[in-house]
């Protein structure tokens, strides 16, 4: 990691957890109890039922974020953390956006549609609605576009990635019962500290 005095940016942070309640709440906990704001959270369950990746995507610099990496490894229910901000990694997000359907901008909403391989997933007599996957910067090309015709709603999903190459090999996860629990461990006081 660089020094403390490197500039924030964002960070996409990918965390295997055992698919358990409150697991959720206790690594968001983390971030908010260090004031900062996560910009996106994705949460979805792995091959393995038992487990979940959650991907977020939060603004700090490297000893903050670094600092926080320490505190999730941490928690009990926490397997596995990653930063693939510099890693070589794939990330898509998914939107939904529904816009207005006058009929003098029908074709050009199609269009935009078709450039930036989005479906058509409803049409009403005065909306389309239109899903499109894609980075960061292709998602927000094509809001920008769409915008002249008027948007009437937008949703979007946040990041989902995953990191290229050997690190991507399935691995055995251990069986909880297995894994030395960090609770167990006499000098660790809490999850924040």
């Amino acid at each position: 990691m660089q020094n403390g005095n490197s500039e924030p940016r964002k960070h996409t942070i990918s965390i295997q957890v055992e698919n358990k309640f409150g697991v959720l709440s206790r690594v968001a906990g983390l971030f908010s109890a260090r004031g900062y704001n996560i910009e996106s959270l994705s949460v979805g369950e792995t091959i393995d039922p038992t487990v979940s990746r959650m991907t977020i995507v939060v603004h700090g610099d490297e000893f903050v974020i670094e600092q926080v990496m320490k505190q999730l490894h941490k928690l009990v229910d926490v397997i596995k953390v990653s930063d693939l901000t510099d890693d070589n990694h794939v990330e898509r997000e998914l939107v939904l956006v529904r816009v207005n359907a006058e009929p003098q901008h029908r074709a050009e909403i199609l269009r935009v549609g078709d450039i930036f391989r989005a479906k058509v997933i409803d049409v009403t007599p005065v909306s389309y609605t239109l899903e499109a996957t894609g980075d960061e910067g292709k998602i927000e090309a094509m809001i920008e576009l769409l915008k002249p015709m008027g948007i009437q709603e937008l949703v979007r999903t946040g990041k989902v990635a995953i990191a290229r190459g050997p690190k991507t090999r399935a691995r055995k996860v251990v069986e909880a019962s297995k894994r030395p629990r960090v609770s167990d461990d006499p000098r660790v006081v809490g999850f924040a500290d």
